[in-house]
């Protein structure tokens, strides 16, 4: 969390009670400014009255579900970062969400230190997209985004042209979990088979990652999609 004197707001949004209450005690330990909504039309009037930092939303709302809160607020130019909750079976709602411009998930049930983690990642990634940086440093991995240089350990990493492209991308959203979709649309144009994209993250694992077996930057969101890992 940032130190200065004024708090982080957040909005809360879940019409779960309990659940509101525990995100409000957990979250302001740590010193955020916590708003709560129990649906989706007083998250969407909130959003627009009080001005939050950052949104942890549920999908499962009466009346205005979560995706119908995101794809307005979206519509409307909203670009606070937004955190979804969802439910461990619900993988098709968490890639609507991200396609619709989601910044994360976290699944239920889910422990306060790797929300609070989430909540650092999608504000760090703001701040990148309102300054972004041409450098960007994670480890021993390095990109040059106005030379289009790639170094691990300091030495030049050759990639083909649409490895370059798909590390950009990944770049871009660092920190971001972005899915199957979206990347084969922005990389591919969106007429490749899902199966090429694995190809190509293994092929970029084997070029930039110490242990491509285990993966340190390019991580698997299974059944959603990827992310590359923000430095820490």
């Amino acid at each position: 969390m940032k130190s200065d004197s004024i708090p982080l707001r957040v909005l809360v949004v879940d019409d779960e009670p309990p659940i509101r209450r525990f995100l409000r005690t957990s979250l302001s330990a740590q010193g955020y400014d916590i708003i709560e909504a129990e649906d989706g039309s007083k998250a969407i009037e909130d959003v627009r009255r009080r001005s939050p930092d950052l949104l942890v939303l549920d999908l499962g709302l009466p009346g205005i579900d979560g995706l119908e809160v995101i794809r307005r607020l979206r519509g409307s130019g909203v670009t606070l970062p937004i955190i979804v909750l969802s439910s461990r079976v619900d993988e098709a709602g968490k890639v609507e969400a991200l396609d619709l411009g989601a910044d994360d998930y976290v699944t239920k049930p889910f422990g306060v230190e790797e929300l609070l983690a989430r909540i650092r990642t999608a504000m760090r990634h703001k701040l990148q997209q309102q300054g972004e940086r041409p450098l960007f440093r994670s480890g021993d991995l390095t990109v040059d985004l106005v030379r289009r240089i790639v170094t691990v350990k300091g030495e030049d990493v050759k990639l083909s042209p649409r490895e370059y492209d798909l590390l950009r991308l990944l770049v871009a959203h660092a920190g971001k979990v972005l899915t199957h979709r979206f990347i084969l649309k922005e990389v591919w144009g969106g007429e490749t088979d899902i199966q090429y994209l694995r190809i190509y993250i293994r092929q970029l694992r084997q070029k930039i990652e110490p242990d491509p077996e285990r993966p340190h930057h390019i991580l698997t969101e299974t059944g959603v999609g990827y992310r590359l890992r923000t430095p820490d």
